[in-house]
């Protein structure tokens, strides 16, 4: 994929093209290139927004499992190659590409809450349910942008002479912007979409507020904020673990990128199960088949034809094709919230009973028919939630920002590998945007 400037920097065709939003070619955008000028506009606009988030759900993957331990590179592609031998480099081709996503999912909604106010002929629920998309996008792009690469440009404007020399901001102070615009959009979003799981709602921000708060330590509004969620009663456990790596949208989705027959590229498919560029390190299969994992050893499947050499014979199940079913990237899933409680509980030491962290954990481990959690220690506890989340939402872009934001990455990660350093808790800033971006130069995250 091509190298792109901080922020002007979209496909042409954004709004209709699912396949450049994955392979985008390099254009500065121009602010009539997306046309918001009447109402019959808005529609297509709230879709290229959904388009332009879409293209990051892919790198968050990437940077979640391919950075950790629960792959194994194995094909030709160099900066793939980077992830499994851990020497990641400023010039990395995927690196680029989550920048760009971020900053073009960010620029998108920024075009959008700065047009929509002044368009006519906008019913007014209307026009506060896109406003409250844009500003939770938004928000959501800057959160995975700051616990990516650290301090990141705050971009709240489209504004080209502005925004192509931005410094980088105290992560804190994007933090701080990340929770105004969700607290925005939760005022103004209705309790559920209408369309499902494909769209933002209240639960959706939810959802996000209690990973929010887990990632800042804040174990009070963590608990809250994903109690809200799973009592909700509008999401639940499925009884099967299979079907959550077998079927798009399924009852325990809460928010997740989905895909047609006509649009699907097959991305992660491709990297996975086509080309087999990346395969489960034979680190992660040993958990997935574990007693505590149970039924989850589903999400890879073991094909003793492609044994060989170094290839351990497992390829990845969760991401197929839009014909097989499971092609969509899952953004929020009710599992994620119980375990967000669960170590949240177990960090107020609220471990045993109904409203204990071990009862949270086998909630899940009861669907996976794995053995059941027994009350420990607090710390034995907190090791047991770490094995879980990589047990229930590997390859869902976890593992990776686990490690560093509970400090065990250093641990983790010098067992798994001989050539990991503590530099590799961030991304490095893409060298094209040290480059282009004067404000950036010189700001590089340290040891790159």
């Amino acid at each position: 994929m091509k190298s792109h400037s901080l922020l002007f920097i979209l496909l042409f065709g954004l709004l209709t093209s699912c396949q450049d939003v994955l392979e985008p070619k390099s254009y500065d955008l121009q602010i009539d290139e997306i046309t918001l000028t009447r109402a019959a506009d808005v529609p297509l606009v709230r879709i290229g927004l959904y388009n332009a988030f879409r293209s990051l759900t892919s790198d968050i993957v990437i940077a979640g499992d391919f950075t950790a331990d629960n792959i194994k590179h194995n094909g030709t592609f160099a900066s793939y190659q980077e992830f499994g031998t851990k020497q990641i480099t400023s010039t990395n081709s995927d690196v680029q590409d989550f920048w760009a996503s971020v900053y073009r999912t960010i620029y998108v909604a920024n075009f959008i809450l700065e047009k929509l106010p002044t368009v006519s002929g906008v019913t007014e629920d209307s026009r506060k349910q896109l406003i409250a998309e844009a500003r939770f996008l938004r928000g959501l792009a800057n959160f995975y942008g700051v616990y990516t690469f650290g301090d990141i440009p705050l971009a709240t404007n489209t504004d080209q002479a502005t925004n192509r020399n931005i410094p980088r901001t105290a992560k804190a102070t994007v933090l701080t912007a990340v929770l105004a615009d969700y607290t925005a959009a939760l005022a103004d979003l209705p309790d559920d979409s209408s369309t499902g799981a494909a769209y933002v709602s209240k639960r959706v921000v939810q959802a996000a507020l209690a990973r929010f708060y887990l990632y800042q330590k804040n174990w009070v509004q963590a608990e809250t904020n994903a109690t809200t969620v799973i009592s909700s009663a509008k999401f639940t456990i499925v009884p099967d673990f299979n079907t959550i790596v077998n079927q798009n949208f399924t009852a325990e989705s809460i928010f997740e990128v989905g895909y047609t027959q006509s649009d699907d590229p097959a991305t992660l498919n491709n990297l996975f199960v086509s080309r087999r560029e990346v395969i489960p390190s034979d680190q992660l299969i040993i958990a997935l088949n574990s007693t505590e994992s149970g039924t989850r050893a589903a999400t890879a499947k073991f094909d003793f034809a492609q044994q060989k050499g170094s290839d351990n014979g497992w390829t990845v199940q969760k991401y197929g094709t839009a014909i097989a079913g499971n092609a969509n990237i899952v953004v929020f899933r009710l599992a994620e919230m119980y375990l967000i409680r669960a170590e949240a509980r177990a960090q107020q030491g609220k471990l045993s009973g109904t409203s204990g962290a071990v009862a949270d954990v086998n909630v899940l481990r009861t669907r996976a028919k794995g053995v059941a959690l027994a009350v420990g220690s607090q710390a034995d506890i907190l090791l047991a939630i770490e094995r879980e989340r990589q047990y229930e939402l590997a390859f869902e872009g976890h593992r990776w920002y686990d490690l560093v934001r509970t400090g065990r990455a250093q641990a983790v990660m010098s067992a798994f590998s001989p050539n990991w350093n503590s530099r590799y808790e961030l991304w490095p800033i893409p060298q094209s945007e040290t480059l282009r971006n004067p404000a950036l130069q010189g700001a590089q995250n340290p040891g790159y």
